[in-house]
C-alpha cells in the first residue's frame, strides 16, 4: 500500500506513526495509526520506528507499506534540554523562556543578571542541548549579557548558544565566538523594547539547533536522511498545530496531559478589556509545561496536592489503585482514578499557566491591573494527548476549564467550547503544517469533529 505522507513521532518511551492520504489534494484523509516502543536504550531508535510502521500495516491489514514523503517530531536523546540567562527576571529573562518553551525546550536552568560560579557548575552538569543568552533592550544595558556569553563560550563546552540580547553586542560576541570555537547562533533582540516581546526569531532558530542535535541519538542520523522536512520538538509540533487552528476557529487554549508532564499552549491575543490593563507584554502563543503534574510518572505528586484523606474518601482502595498503577489505564476503576488526577493537573496548569488581576491601592485610590496571560477571550477548550482523548470523562474534564475560578483569574469563561482531537493527531499535524498547511488545518478540523463555517 503507498501512503502519501507518514509522520512519524518518535518519544522517549514510544515511537508512533501517522498515515495520511491525499496530501497536496482537496481531501486528505487520516488513515491510521500504529506504535511501538522506543528503543533508544537498544541502541536504535529506527528498530523503534519499524515496529511502529509494522503496527500501523496490522492495523490497515495490508501486506507492505510504502509511503511518498515522511516528517517527524521527536522528544527522544531526553528531549531539548536548555539553560536560558537574561537580565531581569520579568523582561529578558521572562522573554527568553517563552521562546525556549514555545520552541518545544525543557528548561533545566534560568538566571537574571550576572552569572556566579554556582551557575556555571550547574551548566555543566545538566549538559544542556543549547544555552540561550539574552538580556538589555536594543542599545541599553550591554554589560550583563556580554558578561555571561564570555562565562558560558569560557566553559568550553560543544554546545550551541544562541544569542538573542542586546543588539550592539553583536560584535563582541561574534569575536568571543570565534576565539572560543563556539557554535554561535545571532538572533533578533527577544526583548527589543520595553513591553516588547519578539519570541517567533528565537524559537525558528532553536527548532533548527534542536534539529541538528536530535540526529545524535542512536539511529536518529538513518531517520534524519529518511525525513523530508525538519524533525520538531514534539512540544514544538503542537504549538504549531495550535497556531494554524487558531487562524482556522479563533482563539483557543489546548491541554495535554501526559504521563510525566502537563503542558499547556494558548494562541489569544486576549481581550481588549485586559489589554487596557496588562503591565507587561505575554506572546500571542505560549506554552507552559507542568514537570511535577504527570498521571503515571508523577502520580504521587498529584495525590498530594489533592490530599491522601479527601483521595480516601473517593477511592477507599487508594493504596492498591497506586500500586497496581500502569501507564495506560486498563480497568474501570483505573480509568476512573487516572480521570480524577487528570482533572486536577489540567486545573493546577491552568492556574499557572494563565494571569490574574489585583487591586493596587495608591495614593489616588485604588488602580485594578492585569498580570500573565490573558485567556478571557478563549473561544475553544481543546483536548489532545493519551488522557484527554481517550479516558471515558475526557470532555467533561475538559468542560472543568471553561468558566473555572473565583472571578479575579483570567480564565476562558463560561461559553467556552469543548473540542477534542480524537485522532491524537496534533503534534503530526504540526509537523506537516510546515510544508502542506491547508492539509494540516483540514485534517486538524476532522479530528475535531468541525465543519467548516461552524
Amino acid at each position: 500500500m503507498k501512503i502519501a505522507v507518514l509522520v512519524a513521532e518518535i518519544g522517549s518511551t514510544t515511537t508512533v506513526v501517522n498515515a495520511f492520504d491525499g496530501i497536496g489534494g482537496p481531501c486528505p484523509r487520516f488513515l491510521g495509526q500504529g506504535q511501538a516502543f522506543t528503543s533508544v536504550l537498544g541502541g536504535d531508535v529506527t528498530v523503534g520506528l519499524r515496529g511502529a510502521v509494522e503496527d500501523l500495516r496490522r492495523h490497515l491489514g495490508v501486506s507492505e507499506i510504502s509511503w511518498g514523503e515522511m516528517f517527524a517530531t521527536s522528544s527522544a536523546a531526553g528531549g531539548l534540554r536548555m539553560s536560558v540567562h537574561g537580565l531581569v527576571y520579568d523582561m529578558t529573562v521572562r522573554a527568553a523562556k517563552e521562546a525556549a518553551l514555545g520552541a518545544g525546550g525543557i528548561l533545566k536552568h534560568v538566571t537574571a543578571g550576572k552569572m556566579r560560579r554556582t551557575d556555571l557548575k550547574k551548566i555543566v552538569e545538566i549538559r544542556p542541548n543549547i544555552v540561550l543568552v539574552a538580556g538589555g533592550v536594543d542599545y541599553g544595558e550591554r554589560e550583563t549579557a556580554l558578561h555571561n556569553f564570555e562565562l558560558v563560550a569560557d566553559l568550553g563546552l560543544d554546545i550551541p548558544v544562541i544569542y538573542a540580547g542586546n543588539v550592539e553586542n553583536h560584535d563582541e560576541v561574534r569575536e568571543i565566538a570565534e576565539e572560543k570555537n563556539l557554535r554561535l547562533y545571532l538572533v533578533e533582540n527577544v526583548y527589543p523594547r520595553v513591553d516588547q516581546l519578539n519570541v517567533e526569531p528565537t524559537r525558528a532558530v532553536i527548532q533548527q539547533v534542536f534539529e541538528e542535535h536530535i540526529i545524535h541519538a542512536p539511529g536518529m542520523g538513518t531517520v534524519r536522511d529518511m525525513v523530508d522536512g525538519p524533525i520538531l520538538p514534539t512540544p514544538g509540533a503542537v504549538m504549531e498545530a495550535a497556531k494554524v487552528l487558531k487562524e482556522a476557529i479563533g482563539d483557543l487554549v489546548v491541554f495535554d496531559v501526559g504521563g510525566a508532564t502537563t503542558d499547556v499552549h494558548s494562541v489569544t491575543e486576549g481581550s481588549e478589556e485586559i489589554g487596557r490593563l496588562m503591565v507587561s507584554p505575554e506572546p500571542v502563543a505560549k506554552r507552559t509545561v507542568e514537570g511535577d503534574l504527570g498521571v503515571y510518572v508523577n502520580m504521587y505528586h498529584i495525590v498530594g496536592k489533592i490530599g491522601r484523606e479527601e483521595l480516601l474518601r473517593e477511592f477507599p482502595d487508594l493504596d492498591s489503585l497506586l500500586a497496581g498503577a500502569r501507564a495506560i489505564p486498563d480497568t474501570d476503576r483505573s480509568k476512573a482514578f487516572v480521570e480524577r488526577l487528570t482533572e486536577t493537573a489540567m486545573l493546577t496548569a491552568l492556574e499557572r499557566h494563565a494571569g490574574t488581576l489585583r487591586q493596587l491601592y495608591i495614593a489616588t485610590g485604588k488602580r485594578t491591573i492585569a498580570e500573565g496571560k490573558d485567556l478571557t477571550a478563549v473561544r475553544f477548550i481543546v483536548g489532545t494527548g493519551g488522557a484527554l482523548t481517550r479516558l471515558p470523562r475526557h470532555r467533561e474534564i475538559l468542560a472543568r476549564a471553561a468558566g473555572y475560578g473565583k472571578g479575579m483569574e483570567l480564565f476562558p469563561k463560561a461559553e467556552a467550547r469543548v473540542l477534542v482531537d480524537n485522532d491524537y493527531i496534533m503534534a503530526s499535524l504540526g509537523a506537516l503544517s510546515r510544508r502542506y498547511p491547508d492539509d494540516a488545518r483540514k485534517l486538524l478540523l476532522n479530528s475535531l469533529h468541525w465543519e467548516e463555517g461552524a
